[in-house]
C-alpha cells in the first residue's frame, strides 16, 4: 500500500507543477475536442469504420446503456461475435477467434491489464473492471501484438472510461449521474453514482458503484435442443457440528446455483487539467474490490472414490485491482511533429485461491501479489498522404507468491506450498513500435507496422521446503519481433476490400514457466517448470468486404487463416528422474508446458446493420470458427474453439420511449470437438458434449423527466436451461430487471 500511495502522490504533483505553468486562458488554440480528435482510436491512426484494414467491433456509450448487463463479461457477452467461458457468476473468460484468456490484451484506457501471472486456461480479471462508467469499448480482432506487443493473438479488448467534461462557460460544469438497479435471476442490487466538476481549464470525474448478487437461479424449462435436464445443483456441502465435521445438504431447489453470489464495489477518480492550448495532463485512479467468490464448478464436482463432493470449500479471496496513472498530450511537441502521448503507470492486484477438501481439515490458501510499473511513449505525424505512429513501451511485473495452510480444528497455522516459486519473480518487457498509412490514391491505401522487443523473465526458489528441486532460478530472455502490412481498397464509397496480413506473439510469463500446480485432480496429473520454452506465434491472414448500400444500411463480411506455431500445451515429463511424483499427499503424474504442437484456426463473420426508418433499425450477426492441431496423422480439436454464434436485435426510439430486442444463439459443440486433455472442460458438459441454445431478451426504457429516466427488461424470457461451451456454470434463468437513472 506504500508504492500505491507513493505513485499516486507522484502523479499528483506532476498535476500540481503543471498547474503553476499553466497559460493564459485566451492563449488556448486548440479546444480539448481537438486534443481528443488526435486520439488513436483502437491503437490505430485515426480510422473510421471506413478506412480500418483490420475487424473491429465498435460498443457505444449509448449500446452499453441499453444493453445494461450485469458485468463487463455478460456485455460482451452479449454483442453477438465474442464468447464468454465461465467457472463461476463471478467471472467471464472472453475467446476471440479460438484464442482465450492470456492469449488476448485487456486494456483499461490505454492502459495494458496483461501481467505475469495472466494463465491460458480461463481468466476472470475482466470483472474487474466497471462498464458503469464506460464510455465506450473498442475490440480488435486477430493478431495486434504490432500495436500491443505480447499476447494480442486473437485480439485486444480496449475499454474507455469516461472523462471529465470541461465547462464552456464561466459557471462550474456540474453533473450527476446515479442509477439503482435490481434483478431478479440472482436478486442484484447495484447502485452507481458519477458526478462531474468543470471549470474552464481543469475537470473531475468521481464514479462508484457497488453491487451484491445472490446465488444465481438457472433456466427451469429443458433445453429445446436437449430434452434432458442437466447442471442442475442438487447437493451442497456445509460445515456442521460445531465446525466439526462437513455435510452434504440436498438442495430444496435444485435450480438455485448455491454458492454462485458475491459483491463487488469500483472506484474511478479522474482529474485533467488543460495547461494551455496544446498541452492537457490527466491523473487517473482506479479501485476495485471483490468478496470472496466461490469456484462453482469445483464446489459441485463429485468425487466418485467416496461418493460424496471433492470439495467443501474452493474461493478465490478477494479480487483486488489498482491503477494509478498519469496521461501527457502534447499537440506539436516539436516543429515536425504533431502529437504526442506520454503514459504512466502503476498496478497492484492481489488475487487467492483458497480450497479446503471435503472432510479435511486443512484449508490451503494460496496468495499472489503483482506489481505492474508501466509506460508507454508514442508520437504520431499525418498530411493527407501518409501517417506514422511510432514509440516505446516499456513494463516491470514483479510477483509475490506465498501461501499458508490453516487446521479449522486445532486453529493453527503453518506455511504452505506456494502456487509459483517463492522467492522473487519479475518480468521485464520493452519495445519499439511504428505503424504507417499510406494514402497511395484515393482508392487504394496501404497500412503497414512492425515491433521489436526485449523480453526477461527471472523467478527464484527461497525455500526450498516444499519444492526438492535440482535448481534454484528460472529465468530467460527472449527477442520479440511482429510485423502487419494490409491494403485497402476502395473502388467506390459503396463498399470496400481489405486485406491483411499480421504476425503475433505471445512470450512465456510466470504462469507458463514456473507455475508448480494441480491442474487436473481427476487425472492427478500434477504441472513443474520448464525454462526451455519459446514464445508462441501466429500469421494470420485476412480477407474482408464491406459493403455500404446506403448511409442506412452496412454489410461487413471478414474471413481468416491463422497459422499457430510453439503452441504451449501439456506434455508428460520427468521430475528428478521420475514421471510421478507426490503432490498434495496424492500421486500425481509429471506434466510440463512444452511447445509441442503446431495448428490451424479458420474461420468467418459477417454482421448486418440497418437503419429501416427514423425510427426503427436492425443489427444481425454470425461467427464460425474452426480449429485443430496438426499431427502426423488425424488432426484434433484445439482447445478454446467456441461453437458457431448468431445475434440478432430489433431496437425502436420515438421521442421518449425506446425499446430493444435481442436474441443470442450458440450453436452445439459435440463432444468429438473437444480437446479432451486441454481446457475444455468436458466434465461439466453431457455426455454428447454442449447443447445448442438460444435466448430471448427485451429492453424498454422510458424518459420520466428530464431528470429520470425508467428502464426495464427480461433476459431470457423462456427461462431456457443452458450453458454456454466449456463453462462450469448453468447461464441465469428468466431474470426481470428494473434501472431508475437520474441525471442532472
Amino acid at each position: 500500500m506504500k508504492n500505491k500511495a507513493f505513485l499516486s502522490f507522484g502523479f499528483l504533483l506532476c498535476f500540481v507543477f503543471s498547474y503553476g505553468q499553466e497559460k493564459k486562458i485566451d492563449s488556448l488554440k486548440t479546444s480539448v475536442t481537438d486534443l481528443e480528435d488526435v486520439l488513436i482510436v483502437a491503437g490505430n491512426l485515426g480510422d473510421n469504420k471506413r478506412t480500418l484494414v483490420f475487424q473491429t467491433l465498435y460498443i457505444s456509450k449509448d449500446e452499453i446503456k441499453t444493453l445494461n448487463a450485469q458485468s463487463t463479461a455478460d456485455l460482451l457477452g452479449n454483442s453477438g461475435l465474442i464468447h464468454v467461458q465461465k467457472s463461476q457468476m463471478g467471472g467471464g473468460s472472453i475467446t476471440l477467434r479460438g484464442f482465450e484468456a492470456s492469449r488476448n490484451v485487456l486494456v483499461i484506457d490505454g492502459i495494458r491489464m496483461n501481467n505475469l501471472i495472466y494463465r491460458s486456461g480461463h481468466l476472470q480479471n475482466i470483472i474487474t473492471t466497471d462498464n458503469s462508467v464506460f464510455d465506450h469499448i473498442e475490440v480488435v480482432f486477430g493478431p495486434a501484438s504490432t500495436l500491443f506487443g505480447s499476447d494480442a493473438l486473437g485480439g485486444v479488448v480496449a475499454m474507455y472510461t469516461k472523462n471529465p467534461e470541461f465547462s464552456k462557460t464561466e459557471k462550474t460544469n456540474f453533473k450527476v449521474n446515479y442509477f439503482g438497479r435490481y434483478g431478479t435471476v440472482n436478486s442484484e442490487f447495484t447502485n452507481h453514482v458519477d458526478v462531474n466538476l468543470g471549470k474552464k481549464r481543469i475537470a473531475s470525474l468521481s464514479s462508484f458503484t457497488y453491487s451484491n448478487f445472490g446465488d444465481l437461479m438457472g433456466g427451469k424449462n429443458k433445453n429445446p435442443f436437449y430434452k434432458s435436464s442437466f447442471g442442475e445443483r442438487n447437493y451442497y456441502a456445509i460445515r456442521s457440528n460445531d465446525n466439526l465435521s462437513d455435510s452434504v445438504v440436498k438442495n430444496s431447489n435444485r435450480y438455485l446455483q448455491v454458492g454462485s453470489g458475491y459483491s463487488q464495489f469500483d472506484i474511478l477518480q479522474k482529474l485533467s487539467f488543460k495547461q494551455n492550448g496544446r498541452i492537457q495532463h490527466q491523473l487517473n485512479i482506479q479501485v476495485s474490490n471483490s468478496s470472496n467468490i466461490d469456484r462453482y464448478d469445483r464446489l459441485s464436482e463429485t468425487d466418485s472414490s467416496a461418493n460424496s463432493l471433492r470439495f467443501a470449500e474452493w474461493y478465490y479471496g478477494p479480487q483486488f485491482r489498482f491503477l494509478s496513472a498519469y496521461n501527457l498530450k502534447v499537440i506539436q511537441p516539436f516543429k515536425r511533429m504533431d502529437f504526442m502521448d506520454l503514459k504512466l503507470n502503476y498496478q497492484a492486484i492481489e488475487e487467492s485461491r483458497i480450497t479446503r477438501r471435503f472432510g479435511s481439515a486443512f484449508r490451503d490458501s494460496r496468495i499472489e501479489n503483482v506489481g505492474v510499473l508501466g509506460g508507454t511513449l508514442q508520437f504520431t505525424k499525418t498530411n493527407s498522404k501518409h501517417a506514422i505512429q511510432f514509440g516505446l513501451d516499456a513494463q516491470y511485473n514483479t510477483l509475490s507468491s506465498t501461501a499458508k495452510r490453516k487446521n479449522i480444528l486445532l486453529d493453527t497455522t503453518s506455511n504452505w506450498e506456494t502456487r509459483y516459486p517463492n522467492g522473487a519473480n519479475n518480468v521485464t518487457t520493452f519495445a519499439f513500435f511504428l505503424s504507417e498509412k499510406w494514402n497511395i490514391t484515393d482508392k487504394l491505401t496501404v497500412v503497414d507496422g512492425f515491433r521489436l522487443g526485449y523480453n526477461s523473465l527471472r523467478s527464484t526458489i527461497a525455500d526450498f521446503s516444499f519444492y526438492p528441486v535440482p535448481f534454484s532460478e528460472i529465468k530467460q530472455n527472449n527477442l520479440v519481433y511482429s510485423g502487419s502490412v494490409g491494403i485497402l481498397i476502395n473502388p467506390s464509397n459503396k463498399c470496400k476490400f481489405s486485406v491483411n496480413l499480421s504476425t503475433g506473439f505471445r512470450a512465456p510469463n510466470v504462469d507458463d514457466l514456473a507455475k508448480i500446480f494441480e491442474s487436473n485432480p481427476d487425472n492427478k496429473q500434477v504441472i513443474v517448470p520448464n525454462e526451455k520454452l519459446k514464445p508462441e506465434q501466429t500469421i494470420t491472414f485476412d480477407l474482408g468486404y464491406t459493403q455500404f448500400v446506403n448511409k442506412n444500411l452496412t454489410w461487413e463480411n471478414v474471413v481468416y487463416y491463422t497459422d499457430f506455431t510453439n503452441a504451449l500445451s501439456l506434455g508428460t515429463a520427468n521430475f528428478n528422474g521420475s514421471d510421478s511424483i507426490l503432490y498434495d499427499g496424492v500421486m500425481s503424474k509429471v506434466y510440463s508446458p512444452q511447445n509441442n504442437k503446431n495448428a490451424f484456426v479458420y474461420g468467418f463473420s459477417s454482421t448486418l446493420k440497418a437503419k429501416i426508418q427514423t425510427y426503427l433499425s436492425i443489427s444481425a450477426g454470425i461467427s464460425y470458427t474452426y480449429g485443430r492441431i496438426k499431427t502426423d496423422s488425424t488432426n484434433l480439436p484445439l482447445d478454446h474453439i467456441p461453437p458457431f454464434l448468431a445475434n440478432f436485435s430489433f431496437n425502436f426510439k420515438k421521442d421518449k420511449f425506446s425499446c430493444n430486442f435481442f436474441t443470442n444463439l450458440n450453436g452445439w459443440k459435440r463432444l468429438k470437438d473437444y480437446n479432451i486433455e486441454g481446457e475444455n472442460n468436458f466434465q461439466y458438459a453431457t455426455t454428447v458434449g454442449m447443447p445448442a441454445w438460444f435466448t430471448l431478451n427485451f429492453r424498454a426504457s422510458y424518459q420520466l423527466h428530464k431528470w429520470f429516466n425508467l428502464q426495464a427488461g427480461v433476459d431470457n424470457l423462456f427461462d431456457t436451461q443452458y450453458r454456454t461451451f466449456a463453462s462450469g456454470i448453468n447461464g441465469g434463468g428468466r431474470n426481470i430487471f428494473v434501472r431508475l437513472n437520474f441525471q442532472l
